[in-house]
């Protein structure tokens, strides 16, 4: 209330509603490895286009390690990134130096306190795709544990940071059987991989040239996002910059390697290249599918970003129902936009915060409970069509 000191009329502005959550950025992605040029540590510059990236971090051209030289395949994936429908990017630089003997996994971890690798990617909120385009690249001998290492680092990476997905590749040059045993070592909701590398026609060199998918996945991911929503499984859409594929499926490997939880990339006849695959390389069938995970994702980060006001507000009735009153309006926004299933509101989610989620002990500690319940839409992976004869005097069933 304004302070009155005498007569007069006096105006003052209050909330009448509950106060709206936002939804944050499902697409924004941080990718980590050596590039050129650009910072190694500390804050990192955003990046909207391929001409920034270029202008920071350097261009396609080979990188030089220990005289050998190696492809650019950090600088690949941005340009593929942003290609395939990317606006935001961050990139964590490993330098060339001290590197040429590829990037120790401790390298790609990085430090917190010097803000290098992925612990460089751990202050940057909006982040929600991390990847190492190229990491895998040379699968063999003494290389495998590095680059084991260095998958697990961005699994544990995405785990740890919770909000994220880390959008993994299969080694280059592997068969199906070899992709299968690839993903067989790996079990988390928080990551999906995918396969074959795909062929782009080499700006530099004018020739073929085989790059990691994970560039192209997450510029996939950001343009399904926008069009559809991250309630949308980031798949069956066209792989723009694509001029083939390393290895050709056929229907039954494709089948395998889906069942095994290998995202795969395929060709269609006159749609071009296509993802063709929705789930994590995960053994829960609960978080089988990325949209699933990248969805309850988006809706925690977005519902714990909305409620930062409740902290230190007098912890009753009203406080409880202003809470249940905001997350109620989120929710039913995103089930009228078709994320959530249900053919009504009650169907779909269930908002409680009041005696029944909190103890005596845990208002005495301070601790206000909200249980929110949501019905999420999964994709139609299997599509049956029936098709019987039928003929004009049989009624139809």
């Amino acid at each position: 209330m304004p302070e009155s000191l005498g007569p007069g009329v006096f105006v003052e502005e209050i909330p009448l509603g509950p106060k709206p959550i936002q939804g944050v950025s499902a697409s924004s992605a941080g990718f980590v490895g050596p590039t050129w040029s650009g910072p190694t540590s500390g804050k990192l510059p955003l990046l909207i286009s391929f001409a920034e990236f270029e202008r920071v971090y350097g261009g396609l051209e080979p990188l030089n390690f220990g005289g050998k030289l190696t492809p650019n395949y950090l600088a690949y994936a941005a340009r593929a990134y942003f290609v395939e429908g990317g606006k935001r990017l961050y990139v964590s630089r490993l330098t060339q130096a001290g590197d040429h003997d590829l990037p120790s996994a401790q390298a790609y971890r990085g430090s917190g306190d010097e803000k290098t690798g992925l612990a460089a990617l751990e202050s940057i909120e909006e982040i929600a795709v991390v990847a190492a385009p190229g990491s895998s690249a040379k699968y063999s001998g003494d290389n495998r544990s590095r680059v084991d290492e260095i998958t697990n680092a961005l699994i544990q990476h995405a785990e740890k940071m919770h909000y994220r997905i880390a959008v993994l590749d299969t080694p280059d040059g592997q068969n199906p059987d070899e992709a299968r045993a690839y993903r067989s070592r790996l079990d988390s909701s928080f990551a999906a991989l995918y396969y074959p590398w795909v062929t782009i026609n080499d700006p530099l060199a004018k020739a073929p040239l085989n790059l990691p998918p994970s560039g192209f996945i997450a510029g996939v991911y950001a343009r399904s996002d926008m069009q559809r929503g991250v309630s949308k499984a980031p798949d069956n859409l066209g792989l723009r910059s694509a001029a083939g594929l390393e290895t050709a499926l056929t229907k039954v490997q494709l089948d395998m390697l889906n069942a095994a939880g290998v995202d795969c990339l395929r060709p269609f006849q006159g749609r071009g290249y296509r993802v063709w695959g929705a789930r994590t390389a995960s053994s829960d069938p609960e978080w089988k599918y990325v949209n699933l995970r990248r969805y309850f994702a988006y809706m925690e980060h977005s519902i714990e970003r909305g409620t930062q006001w409740v902290v230190f507000e007098p912890n009753g009735e009203a406080l409880w129902a202003n809470v249940r009153r905001t997350v109620e309006d989120f929710l039913f926004n995103e089930w009228q936009s078709g994320a959530l299933q249900g053919s009504k509101p009650e169907q779909a989610y269930f908002v409680r915060c009041d005696r029944s989620t909190m103890t005596q002990n845990d208002l005495d500690n301070g601790r206000l409970v909200c249980l929110i319940g949501i019905a999420s839409v999964r994709p139609a992976e299997f599509v049956m069509i029936r098709i019987c004869q039928w003929t004009a005097d049989r009624p139809a069933r």
